[in-house]
């Protein structure tokens, strides 16, 4: 199956880069190029696209309300898109932002290019991704800035005793692999478990999943 893609930056010389490197690997196919977040909503209900490119920042319409609208509810596409966002900043506040518009990854934008083509790969398969520099500091700082919510305890009341254990775990940052190892089950039955997590608690990807688990109190901030 190919992974078809939009490309969404104000900078036309990104998008070029981008659209050369990723359409030069076989099972990706660049569908089309967004100048900023506005062409980029228009342009995802017309091409439906698998994984969206989104920078951050755009003149217009940014890319975190880009976000907020392709993957609002009542979106005219036939399926909802993965949207991986770039930044040139590892830390940055519009990056929480996206994460609350629903974004699955992110990604520097001085990524090495096999890096850039991996994130495609990783979030059209319907992982979360997020870059290396980022990942645990950036979502404690965003969760720990986050009161907890009722809404997200009372949620994990349909978990049975392990999927909680493998909340937990995913909370923490574990891969599949490092969880199976923890809870000494099969690789296979821990992605069972995490599709499961998912289904009940209503998340697009483990990303989200994350921020579930500190909202809900079963994971804490590190300090």
């Amino acid at each position: 199956m190919t992974i078809s893609v939009l490309i969404a930056d104000d900078q036309a010389m990104v998008r070029a880069g981008f659209a050369a490197l990723l359409d030069a690997h076989d099972g990706i196919r660049v569908a089309g190029q967004a100048a900023d977040g506005a062409e980029a909503v228009t342009l995802a209900a017309r091409l439906d696209p698998d994984v969206i490119l989104m920078d951050v920042r755009m003149p217009q319409v940014d890319g975190i309300e880009a976000t907020r609208r392709i993957l609002g509810p009542g979106y005219p596409a036939a399926h909802v898109p993965r949207i991986l966002m770039l930044t040139t900043f590892d830390i940055d506040d519009y990056v929480y932002d996206a994460l609350e518009a629903g974004a699955s990854g992110f990604l520097l934008k001085d990524a090495l290019p096999e890096e850039l083509v991996h994130a495609v790969r990783v979030v059209a398969g319907g992982d979360a991704l997020l870059a290396p520099s980022v990942t645990r500091r950036m979502i404690e700082q965003f969760a720990g800035r986050r009161p907890r919510t009722p809404r997200a305890a009372t949620a994990l009341a349909d978990l049975t005793d392990r999927e909680r254990e493998v909340l937990v775990l995913i909370g923490r940052g574990r891969s599949n692999g490092e969880i199976a190892a923890d809870l000494f089950i099969a690789e296979q039955t821990v992605k069972t478990h995490v599709g499961k997590v998912l289904a009940k608690l209503g998340l697009r990807d483990r990303v989200h999943a994350v921020i579930l688990a500190y909202d809900a109190g079963l994971v804490e901030p590190a300090t």
